[in-house]
């Protein structure tokens, strides 16, 4: 599953990475949160574009956004079926840029780890756009990050992992000409095993206000048990998928 996530590449390394033709200049982010604005890879006239869109999808027949569930992953395995993501499947997938997202162990204490690549570089994760059209002509950017069912190590921290898109890939996955989803289908699969890493962060990443460095840094054995010795709070992750409804495609983890 993906609820929170980092961006720490130089832009320019993530401009020639992804092949947009934008220059955007952006600071490091190390505890991206839903609802705020991200950094979105499309195709637009045949070429890549850099967007910024709200994290949090709205389908274009909602009618008030204000009353909807807020849907920030898209079940891979119903993305061409649910009302929802049927169609930007088909027309608007998109790339979101990342370095790693944190992840929140399902034993009793809910623990946070950072996953990042092996090899410590940057990588896409396979969302899904759509723009929602108000009546007074207001327009609203939304996305959503695809999700897969864990497997092999990943699958001990959670039963859900996000769809990332290798680099060959990019051009594949955001193709959406040909209104079909045929080629794209087989991309939306969990990551290989041993691509990807974690350990155990500290429990400030639980606060969105937080946003430094030193969140994604591993805590030591010390820490870690002073953190499992602290009294029990209400998760951040039952806050808010219990304000999210939507056959938990919606819920934060």
């Amino acid at each position: 599953m993906c609820g929170r996530f980092v961006i720490t590449s130089a832009p320019e390394a993530l401009r020639r990475l992804f092949g947009y033709l934008d220059r955007p200049n952006f600071p490091p982010r190390y505890n991206v949160a839903p609802t705020q604005p991200l950094p979105v890879v499309t195709i637009e006239n045949g070429a890549r574009q850099f967007r910024l869109m709200r994290w949090g999808f709205v389908p274009a027949w909602v009618k008030d956004p204000r009353g909807f569930a807020l849907l920030i992953n898209a079940r891979a395995e119903t993305v061409t079926d649910k009302p929802a993501f049927k169609n930007a499947m088909r027309r608007r997938r998109c790339l979101i840029p990342a370095d790693g997202w944190y992840e929140w162990s399902q034993s009793e204490r809910k623990r946070p780890y950072f996953i990042h690549r092996r090899d410590g570089q940057p990588f896409g994760f396979a969302a899904l756009a759509e723009t929602w059209s108000g009546p007074n002509g207001e327009e609203l950017d939304t996305v959503a990050i695809v999700t897969a069912a864990a497997r092999g190590g990943l699958a001990t921290l959670h039963p859900r992992v996000p769809v990332t898109i290798s680099p060959g890939d990019f051009e594949r996955w955001l193709d959406c000409a040909g209104d079909d989803t045929a080629d794209a289908l087989p991309l939306l699969a969990p990551p290989a095993e041993g691509e990807f890493v974690w350990h155990e962060v500290s429990t400030r990443v639980n606060r969105t206000a937080n946003d430094d460095a030193q969140l994604i840094l591993p805590i030591s054995e010390q820490e870690a048990e002073a953190e499992r010795e602290k009294p029990m709070k209400g998760s951040p992750r039952k806050r808010v998928a219990a304000a999210s409804r939507d056959d938990s495609q919606g819920s934060l983890f």
